[in-house]
């Protein structure tokens, strides 16, 4: 549905993206994850052609973002991370702007606007100044999704959401998914990439760090995961026999040996310990998180 190929955008002699390339598929949820200033908008910009590409090329459903941008800008709907209305105009008179903009029937007002994940409360007919800055996002969700287009941009979406429409709005899309909507979306956010993506391009300075599936990414999570055994005190000895029974790495910390193995090793690993003298007091496994995952990343690229 959309190829990214060796995407580079500069800034004068500072480059934003950094030969950047991905492919999405159909029905595909895609998240653009990475700190801030690591280019995800930057990428979606130019994903959705309002922004041209220093070089590299984007195509959607096989037509240039650039070279034939009607018809590709015809297949998407695009949601910035900070949108303005005019303070003066409803959230109704908004949406008739945008159905008029894109050609549209204005039964897909009513039809977007009475759907649970938007509720205005009561605030359709009042004047956008009088909107909160989570009312001014969902506003703006709703405008995006006017044109029931099959590509969905979205960039930082839930940023300005209280945590209830947070958890509204990914239910939402879960929905869109569902419908065989490909739903392209940036976060720094790990609960909305958790719940809602198929994959994720991580992101960092500008470069490609990490194109992973989620299921890959709570793999190397699991594989990442530590063990602390508390002994009476530290012993060389009971740390090679835990490397022996399959440790991937064994570090004491004082008395506590911390050892990285896969889940189903450690009972191994345990007895090896008590056969070499080790008289174990407690042990605790210590999972981390996708967060330290995505940190690590991070770390590593800078």
């Amino acid at each position: 549905m959309i190829q990214v190929n060796h995407l580079t955008k500069t800034f004068g002699e500072f480059t934003a993206v950094n030969d950047v390339s991905f492919e999405i598929k159909p029905g595909e949820t895609f998240a653009l994850l990475g700190p801030n200033g690591s280019g995800k908008t930057t990428a979606l910009k130019c994903l959705v052609g309002l922004m041209p590409p220093t070089a590299g090329e984007i195509k959607v459903d096989g037509l240039d973002v650039w070279k034939d941008a009607r018809r590709a800008k015809s297949l998407m709907s695009y949601l910035p991370q900070y949108v303005n209305f005019h303070d003066n105009l409803t959230a109704r008179e908004v949406m008739q702007f945008y159905c008029r903009l894109r050609k549209l029937p204005e039964t897909r007002i009513e039809k977007v606007m009475s759907g649970p994940q938007f509720h205005f409360n009561g605030f359709t007919d009042k004047p956008v100044q009088q909107f909160s800055g989570g009312m001014l996002q969902r506003l703006g969700l709703a405008v995006a999704c006017l044109p029931d287009a099959p590509i969905l941009l979205l960039d930082e979406p839930t940023a300005s959401l209280d945590p209830e429409r947070a958890i509204q709005f990914r239910e939402f899309l879960t929905t869109l998914k569902q419908a065989g909507k490909t739903i392209v979306f940036t976060s720094h956010v790990l609960a909305d990439v958790e719940q809602l993506a198929d994959r994720v391009a991580i992101l960092v300075q500008g470069k490609l760090v990490a194109l992973e599936s989620i299921a890959a990414l709570r793999e190397g999570l699991m594989l990442s995961s530590q063990m602390r055994v508390v002994l009476p005190q530290a012993d060389e000895k009971l740390a090679e026999a835990a490397l022996v029974a399959g440790t991937r790495e064994a570090v004491w910390q004082g008395n506590s040996l911390l050892i990285t193995s896969a889940p189903e090793t450690r009972m191994d690993i345990l007895a090896a310990i008590k056969t070499a003298g080790g008289d174990i007091v407690r042990f605790a496994t210590e999972e981390p998180s996708l967060e330290d995952i995505y940190l690590n990343y991070i770390r590593k690229e800078q």
